[in-house]
C-alpha cells in the first residue's frame, strides 16, 4: 500500500502541529511535484500557513500522465489531479483528501480516501490527541477549514465516548 498526499491534508495537519504523525502512521507518504509546488507556494508567504515545512516523510514523486477519467474532471486543480493519478497507478494505494469534488472523483475510481478530520479520529483513537473538538474548532476558526455542519456531526458521532466510572 502506498499513501499519497494532497495539499490541504499536509497544510492542515502542520497548522495543528500533528504533521509529525505521519511517518509514524504510514511511513512514507507520496506527494506529486504539482503538491509539493503548491505546498512551498503557500507556506512561502506570511498568513496561516507560512513557515511550514514540508513533512521529511513525503516523497516527491514525478507523474507520467494524467488518465482520461481524472483529466476529464473540470474541478481538480492540478494537485488533485496528479495525487489521482498517483493513487490510481497502485493498487490498495490511499489518498490523503479533504476537497469534496476530488473526493468524490476518488471515490467513483475505488481509490479509498481519508482526510483531515479521518486523521483527527484516527488520533484520538491512537491515544496521540486527547480531544478532537478543539481541533477541529481552531482549524475551522483559524485555519479557515471548509466543512459542512453535517459533517462536522457525523464526525463527533465517530469520536469515542470516553468511559466515566460509576461512584462505588
Amino acid at each position: 500500500m502506498i499513501v499519497v498526499a494532497d495539499t490541504s491534508v499536509l497544510l492542515n495537519l502542520a497548522f495543528l502541529g500533528l504533521d509529525h504523525l505521519l511517518p509514524g502512521w504510514f511511513g512514507e507518504v507520496h506527494i506529486p511535484e504539482a503538491v509539493a509546488r503548491e505546498f512551498t507556494r503557500l507556506t512561502a508567504s506570511p498568513g496561516r500557513f507560512g513557515g511550514f515545512k514540508l513533512p521529511a516523510c513525503c516523497l516527491v514523486t514525478a507523474v507520467a500522465s494524467i488518465p482520461r477519467q481524472i483529466a476529464s474532471s473540470p474541478r481538480l486543480d492540478a494537485g488533485e489531479a496528479e495525487a489521482l493519478a498517483l493513487a490510481l497507478a497502485s493498487p490498495s494505494s490511499v489518498l490523503l483528501f479533504d476537497e469534496v469534488a476530488a473526493r468524490a472523483v476518488a471515490v467513483s475510481l475505488g481509490i479509498r480516501v481519508v482526510g483531515t478530520l479521518g486523521l483527527l479520529l484516527r488520533a484520538k483513537n491512537d491515544g496521540l490527541i486527547p480531544q478532537v473538538a478543539p481541533l477541529l474548532r481552531r482549524l475551522m476558526v483559524e485555519g479557515r477549514f471548509r466543512v459542512s455542519p453535517a459533517v462536522v456531526h457525523a464526525t463527533f458521532e465517530l469520536v469515542p465516548k470516553r468511559r466515566t466510572r460509576k461512584p462505588t
